[in-house]
């Protein structure tokens, strides 16, 4: 059975990974793009999906919600990496984003780099 935390179950979809730490309240997010940001000009996944890329923006806005960078999930980022907002979303439709907004507004915003 998965291991429930604070709500969070560990095989919830992507859409429930948390991005803020629960001890210090910093909610993460990449200083900059990842090298296949589904955001940046020319990615092959924005090309060939565009549809599946603005609804997923479009369910994010909706909700003032975030869009969590594919290389921070878990099972999928290295070892010691965790979730993190995606940059790419933080540029273009962060002022959508409640964790962001409240990041901002308390000072507890801590951006780190993009997994390898």
């Amino acid at each position: 059975m998965p291991m429930d935390t604070d709500g969070f179950v560990e095989d919830d979809d992507a859409a429930c990974v948390p991005v803020a730490d629960a001890l210090t309240g910093d909610v993460r997010v990449l200083a900059e793009r990842c090298s296949t940001c589904i955001l940046r000009p020319g990615n092959p996944y924005r090309r060939t999906m565009p549809q599946t890329v603005r609804d997923m923006i479009a369910e994010a806005a909706a909700v003032e919600g975030h869009v969590t960078c594919h290389k921070t999930l878990p099972g999928v980022a290295p070892a010691g990496v965790e979730p993190a907002i995606c940059r790419g979303y933080a540029d273009a439709h962060g002022h959508r984003s409640l964790a962001l907004r409240f990041g901002a507004a308390l000072g507890t915003l801590r951006e780190l780099p993009p997994p390898p």
